[in-house]
């Protein structure tokens, strides 16, 4: 039972149920690549289960240095003084040890998938903990987040085919201007305190109408550029008519942190980020179904 306990605390300090929004992004990149492959089914699925490990450890280890770097400004901030480092429920030196195995995990599991994958993993670790880091000396903070989340579609590709790609690139710059508005409108309720503790972000320098409208014109930019990767990627009408789907979901979005202003969010607005992340993934499959299908049975060996 203390196991069981001690899991699910952890899963809390990392908000582990998160860590599903960045999944459909990683599957997105992962189903174009594996259409282009020649990969068997078998090793298909090794590749895909290490993906996974990959993303789960690597989110971890991120999310559990933020917790620590941040512990003592979470402390001081309301919102957050209840988070189970400043509330003492996990230790700091717990903390380092289980960012330690996370990151254990990741650069090994890393290992098995190919040579280039074990050899970005170290850099890739660096960006992850480098935002917790930014908001200390830079407003663009919120671009470092985008661009540390925006690595997970270029991962999954580079798993699969050991190579780089304009299709992976142009999902991930999309992903990373479609982050960061998010972080700018979710930096919005700690403005005033980000302020006060002389912390950099968007919303602290130029203020709350500014920032909005800054988020507004990263998200505009994230589905122009999720467009440009739906035509490089030679996607059908399907993927662009449920991309106005997504343009719907990200306006109500902004509808929702402006009816908060800078109170704490709803819970709707953290789940609409995955609403936008699953209709992505499911406009490229019903897209490229009838492939997907051929190349499936034909790699399975009966």
């Amino acid at each position: 039972m203390k196991f069981i306990h001690n899991l699910v605390l952890y899963g809390k300090m990392i908000k582990f149920s998160h860590t599903l929004f960045a999944l459909p992004f990683a599957a997105i990149s992962f189903v174009l690549a594996y259409l282009e492959s020649p990969l068997e089914m078998n090793e298909l699925m090794r590749i895909g289960f290490l993906c996974l490990v990959c993303m789960v450890s690597a989110r971890s280890a991120a999310m559990g240095f933020n917790r620590y770097v941040d512990a003592e400004i979470d402390e001081k901030n309301p919102r957050t003084e209840n988070r189970e480092i400043p509330a003492g429920r996990i230790s700091k030196i717990s903390a380092l040890l289980f960012i330690g195995l996370s990151s254990f995990i990741f650069i090994i599991s890393s290992f098995f998938v190919n040579k280039l994958a074990f050899l970005l993993s170290f850099p890739a670790l660096f960006v992850l903990f480098l935002y917790s880091l930014t908001k200390r000396f830079t407003l663009f903070c919120h671009i470092v987040l985008g661009f540390a989340l925006a690595l997970a579609p270029l991962g999954a590709w580079i798993a699969i085919t050991e190579s780089i790609s304009l299709i992976p690139i142009s999902f991930s710059l999309g992903l990373l201007f479609h982050i960061a508005a998010f972080d700018v409108l979710y930096a919005i309720q700690d403005m005033d305190f980000d302020r006060k503790e002389d912390l950099h972000s968007i919303p602290a320098k130029l203020g709350e109408t500014p920032s909005r409208l800054v988020a507004m014109g990263m998200h505009i930019i994230s589905i122009l550029v999720f467009g440009f990767a739906g035509y490089v990627s030679d996607l059908g009408m399907l993927y662009f008519l449920l991309l106005g789907l997504i343009a719907l979901l990200i306006f109500y979005e902004h509808k929702l942190s402006w009816a908060h202003e800078t109170k704490e969010l709803p819970i709707q607005f953290y789940q609409i980020n995955s609403y936008i992340s699953v209709v992505l993934l499911f406009a490229i499959v019903m897209d490229k179904w009838s492939e997907l299908m051929v190349k499936i049975v034909s790699g399975i060996s009966f």
